[in-house]
């Protein structure tokens, strides 16, 4: 029997994070650090624990830097052990308790829009699904789940989306406007995309590989006119850091212990 090719995970690395300036002026978005570890780490540790460890880096803005930290990660992760004064210093990496990825670091262009970034990246896709998200939010969606409810509904794309929570307050009022209750920020109508994007091979030819391809525009509107994008809906945890005050709130939450992301 063939071995069925494992589930790649595609990750949108390649923004210039305009809204978060503060960081993104020296280093790309995805190296911005949730305690002492960047966002991107965190992210591929969620994936790693539903057991996909193949991953496919969109790079772009800054790329340079995102190769440089996986290309000193054994050295920068590990304790060592090394024999000083012979004619050549002898290092020993201590084991790290973490298992094995395998990552594709993907140059997709500084100004590439995110389909073109996908499209680009074609020849290192399995022909089987693979999953799409971005390098700048955190969250605990169940990818098993997910998986699961792509392959049940044989269609060739699934976009995660949630309720969002509304950033204030909301007073609720009678016909006469008298106050009857305070909402402390509650979910809105209407659901929004988190990403989490599950495609068949086949969405690549929704795609283009000229830059001005942007995924969640027209390709995402050809497939829902197709009547090939099935939502799957998360009721947990999704924060992007987009902003500073995004930053310092997902810090805090880390600092303090009480990470919903933390699945691992």
């Amino acid at each position: 029997m063939q071995k069925a090719e494992k589930t790649a995970v595609v990750i949108l690395c390649g923004g210039q994070g305009t809204r978060l300036r503060e960081h993104t002026e020296s280093i790309p978005k995805p190296l911005v650090s949730i305690g002492d570890r960047p966002i991107l780490w965190h992210i591929m540790k969620h994936f790693q624990v539903h057991g996909l460890d193949r991953f496919v880096l969109c790079l772009g803005y800054k790329g340079d830097q995102i190769k440089r930290y996986f290309l000193d990660y054994r050295t920068m992760s590990r304790d060592l052990t090394m024999t000083m004064g012979k004619p050549e210093c002898a290092v020993f990496y201590q084991p790290l308790n973490e298992e094995d990825l395998e990552v594709t670091l993907a140059d997709t262009g500084s100004d590439s829009m995110t389909g073109a970034r996908v499209r680009r990246i074609a020849r290192y896709l399995p022909d089987a699904p693979f999953i799409v998200t971005y390098g700048d939010g955190v969250s605990n969606v169940d990818l098993a789940a997910l998986l699961r409810f792509h392959r049940s509904h044989g269609k060739l794309a699934t976009v995660t989306a949630t309720y969002p929570e509304s950033r204030f307050g909301v007073i609720e009022t009678d016909a006469d406007s008298r106050v009857m209750r305070f909402r402390e920020k509650p979910k809105l109508d209407g659901l929004v995309s988190v990403g989490y994007f599950v495609f068949e091979r086949r969405v690549l030819d929704y795609l283009s590989a000229d830059a001005s391809c942007i995924l969640e525009r027209e390709p995402l509107e050809r497939l829902a006119h197709d009547g090939e994008l099935m939502v799957f809906r998360h009721e947990g945890f999704f924060q992007p850091l987009d902003t500073y005050r995004d930053y310092l709130a997902l810090n805090a939450l880390w600092s303090e212990e009480r990470a919903p992301w933390k699945t691992w």
